[in-house]
């Protein structure tokens, strides 16, 4: 995270949100730029299976070994790792925004107002 919970915490609300809207924004970066790669990884299977010599099962053989798309794959796992953790930083932006209140959303209902209009209704 690029910020700790107490300096999200003491952040003014429009500075909080706009920390939001950034994470979310390398989130949704960061998400493009994985499933890209992880097409092109598709691709590339796709292409050195075609391309390959030999029946169904020396081809997929073919495709398991190849050190390039392994190389590929792992790059792919990587990305995935640095976007789940771009996720979690959403969230906890998002966490702080709802625990303080702020984003224009209403407070969720406490029991003393929960129990009011059903005291209403039966009067």
């Amino acid at each position: 995270m690029t910020m700790s919970i107490d300096q999200l915490w003491g952040l003014p609300e429009t500075a909080l949100i706009g920390a939001y809207a950034e994470a979310r924004r390398r989130y949704a970066e960061k998400k493009l730029e994985r499933d890209t790669q992880r097409a092109r990884l598709e691709w590339m299977r796709a292409k050195m299976f075609v391309n390959a010599q030999g029946n169904v099962t020396e081809r997929k053989m073919a495709v398991d070994v190849s050190e390039e798309l392994a190389r590929k794959g792992q790059e792919v796992r990587e990305i995935t790792r640095d976007l789940d953790m771009l996720k979690i930083e959403v969230d906890v932006i998002e966490m702080m925004v709802r625990l303080r209140g702020a984003g224009g959303n209403p407070p969720a209902p406490t029991e003393e107002t929960a129990e009011k209009p059903a005291e209403d209704e039966g009067g």
